[in-house]
């Protein structure tokens, strides 16, 4: 017995339900009027089976792995375009990809608009549009001029010509 949160009835048999992105405790009137019966998003559903799927694979769950750069790989410099086009070819508007992946249709007109996105974000726009954000990485073609035990090649033995 417990209280339920949304319309505040007092030691009644509760259940815990989402409401939007929250957790609730919520009684059996309230769950059925407001049609809380454990609905959830599709791209939502899909990530949590894809992580169930791929901790009883490895034992374990993998915490807080950053993976805007994971050793060879880091995200590619036209995400935005490769999100905006697979969108498109699949006959979405910015709502629908929003609703499919369970995120905010802010989080998508940011994304399209260039900004870099959240780890959970880039897995779930791979896995709902079935694309690759994540790619190779490449060598921007710097190199290091001098590797010896002196100070090194300064910005003022460039401009003046020195060599050492």
């Amino acid at each position: 017995m417990g209280d339920c949160e949304l319309c505040g009835a007092m030691k009644v048999a509760t259940r815990n339900v989402t409401m939007g992105r929250a957790q609730v405790q919520a009684c059996n009137r309230c769950t059925e009027k407001m049609g809380l019966n454990e609905k959830i998003a599709p791209g939502l559903k899909q990530a949590r089976s894809f992580q169930s799927t791929s901790s009883q694979n490895t034992g374990k769950r993998k915490k807080g792995k950053d993976i805007m750069s994971r050793g060879e790989k880091e995200l590619a410099s036209d995400f935005n375009k490769r999100v905006t086009a697979a969108r498109n070819s699949k006959g979405w508007d910015k709502k629908e990809l929003a609703h499919r992946m369970a995120e905010k249709i802010n989080v998508i007109q940011n994304v399209e608009s260039g900004k870099r996105p959240t780890d959970s974000v880039v897995r779930k726009l791979e896995m709902t549009l079935g694309i690759e954000l994540m790619v190779e990485r490449v060598s921007d073609g710097n190199r290091q001029i001098f590797s010896g035990d002196s100070r090194g090649f300064t910005l003022g033995d460039f401009l003046l010509g020195d060599k050492d």
